[in-house]
């Protein structure tokens, strides 16, 4: 079973930059998960999908998966691109998109 490397991303609800500095290393789904037919839960008997663990590095985490045997897949974080901008720039004379309210 394949383990995958990689850095979580910031929750869209929140602004905050809690665990985002970890780096995780978690087990890929081997089998797919099934409905229960009678309740309707969701539920695998894939029990290596609850493992979750935190390095403080991305070296820390390949060196961990090396050293257990364990095949990993690390995954590089995008960079953010954003275009640094005030707030006096949405009023200033030269603008290339009109104001609007």
């Amino acid at each position: 079973m394949i383990a995958r490397i990689y850095r979580p991303t910031r929750n869209a609800m929140q602004s905050g930059q809690a665990r985002t500095k970890d780096w995780v290393l978690e087990y890929e789904a081997e089998k797919p998960r099934s409905v229960e037919p009678l309740m309707g839960y969701t539920s695998t008997t894939d029990m290596l999908q609850q493992i979750r663990l935190s390095f403080d590095t991305k070296e820390e985490a390949v060196a961990y998966a090396a050293r257990n045997g364990i095949p990993a897949r690390v995954v590089e974080p995008k960079e953010k691109t954003t275009k640094r901008m005030s707030y006096s720039d949405n009023f200033k004379f030269g603008r290339a998109e009109t104001w609007t309210h």
